[in-house]
């Protein structure tokens, strides 16, 4: 993408595969939904493709499901989450330190997700990482917010950010396509629940490893531009 500079001080985060490990929740609830239709998941690891996505894509695309039965999965899905799919996360090893370094360096950090914010703001408030957080964005229970661009949008409005003022970051397809569609450039990283493969294919900006290397890509170079360098 072009005007890629690093000048960009606002970094909005995802938060499947991003902050926290969420599979459990996301697996035991869409097991939970699709049980209540009659389906039985005979392998959890099926269902990694759920994490990223809207859950409407998800059950669609993967179950073949109608609007009627869609509708149903993910108000039961809904139902399980809000008890106990929001207690079944962990940060990834060495996130919060990453977080707080970047804080200390003059970010801004935002949470930009197709998780429903009201969960979002409850998971980060459970992990104790809620106060690292500018603000946090989410899809809503009535599904006006449908895609990633959206959210984006949505986080951009709310606070009076302009794009070219934006970093993306997140581990899926979904977040690169989206932060393109808004003329944001995408950070992909590798320890969540996609692969090099899948970023490289959506021309994903810049591509890190691990929690580490995401720190060192933004506090190094943010240390660079203040000195001119």
């Amino acid at each position: 993408m072009e005007n890629c500079n690093l000048a960009r001080t606002h970094l909005f985060f995802d938060l499947d595969g991003t902050i926290i490990n969420s599979f459990q929740g996301i697996s035991n609830c869409v097991c939970y939904a699709l049980q209540y239709l009659g389906i039985t998941v005979e392998n959890k690891n099926d269902l990694l493709p759920f994490i990223g996505p809207p859950l409407t894509f998800s059950f669609k695309e993967y179950y073949h499901l109608n609007q009627e039965q869609i509708n149903i999965a993910v108000a039961k899905y809904r139902e399980r989450y809000a008890v106990d799919g929001i207690l079944e996360n962990e940060l990834y090893p060495d996130i919060e330190s990453a977080l707080q370094q970047m804080v200390n360096k003059g970010y801004k950090l935002y949470i930009a997700t197709s998780k429903p914010q009201v969960f979002a703001g409850q998971i980060l408030k459970y992990l104790h990482v809620y106060h690292y957080f500018t603000y946090v964005g989410g899809s809503d229970m009535a599904g006006r917010l449908q895609s990633k661009a959206d959210v984006i949008n949505e986080v951009l409005s709310q606070n009076g950010i302009s794009a070219n003022q934006v970093w993306m970051i997140g581990d899926r397809k979904y977040d690169v396509e989206g932060a393109h569609a808004v003329q944001v450039p995408c950070v992909g990283v590798l320890y969540g629940f996609g692969n090099r493969k899948e970023l490289q294919e959506c021309a994903c900006d810049v591509i890190v490893e691990t929690v580490n290397d995401l720190k060192n890509f933004f506090c190094k170079e943010l240390v660079s531009l203040k000195n001119g360098i």
